[in-house]
């Protein structure tokens, strides 16, 4: 169902990124690699070891244009583009009587203004092939909200309301848009815990485990061939939150 399509993966090159890249290369699927500092050559020749292609594209996409010539760029290359997952998302964790200007706009400008900025050009894209799937990640925070977090819980809640205005605008197109809530999941950003914080997170967790970067892939390639949900918020997140 997905072999052959092209799948843009923001913010691909390590984390739950870069399983989501892999996921769909395994599906068959033309990855572009997105990316705002360097890639690896060894995360490139393991998606092309699938029979697929792969192009690594350097841009930051809290910047409009470039969020643009990304779209554009892709569209060009593979002649069409079938599946966004934006990713990309930063933390500048701090408390709320503490968090500078800079530490809440960076983050809103990247998690939010960034979804927003590929949303807004692949939309014309999928709008003319009149199909598509969006793929935004989220966060249980972004619905539960932490201490020392406001501006990445803000930045999550606000992909959620964004996700849900998309469904309903493009979905006349035959195009969904779905967001992906994760919990606590195991990578380079949640390793440099201390114990005692990752012990208090376990015990919020009824399954009593941490998720790995796999389980979001999995619900990535889900939402991408599922073409009746839209709209909707996957929580993946090993019951955290149960709505």
């Amino acid at each position: 169902m997905l072999k052959n399509k092209t799948v843009i993966v923001t913010g691909a090159a390590k984390g739950i990124g870069r399983a989501i890249a892999l996921r769909f290369a395994k599906e068959g699927c033309n990855i572009v690699l997105n990316y705002r500092s360097n890639v690896s050559d060894e995360l490139i020749e393991e998606i092309k070891s699938y029979g697929v292609e792969c192009l690594p594209f350097k841009a930051d996409v809290s910047v409009y244009s470039e969020a643009e010539t990304l779209i554009k760029e892709s569209k060009k290359h593979f002649g069409s583009v079938d599946v966004l997952v934006n990713n990309a998302g930063i933390t500048r964790d701090m408390l709320l009587m503490r968090m500078s200007e800079d530490e809440f706009d960076s983050v809103i400008n990247t998690n939010l203004k960034g979804t927003f900025n590929t949303i807004r050009h692949v939309s014309s894209v999928m709008l003319k092939q009149k199909s598509g799937a969006i793929i935004n990640l989220s966060s249980v925070v972004g619905l539960m909200g932490n201490v020392g977090q406001a501006n990445y819980a803000a930045s999550k809640a606000g992909v959620i309301g964004l996700t849900k205005s998309t469904a309903r605008e493009l979905a006349a197109r035959g195009i969904t848009c779905n967001a992906i809530a994760p919990g606590f999941i195991e990578t380079d950003m949640t390793a440099v815990l201390k114990d005692d914080v990752k012990e208090a997170m376990l015990n919020t967790i009824p399954l009593k485990k941490f998720g790995q970067v796999e389980d979001i892939a999995e619900a990535a390639v889900f939402l991408a061939k599922n073409r009746y949900i839209t709209g909707q918020v996957l929580n993946v997140d090993g019951g955290m939150v149960m709505n």
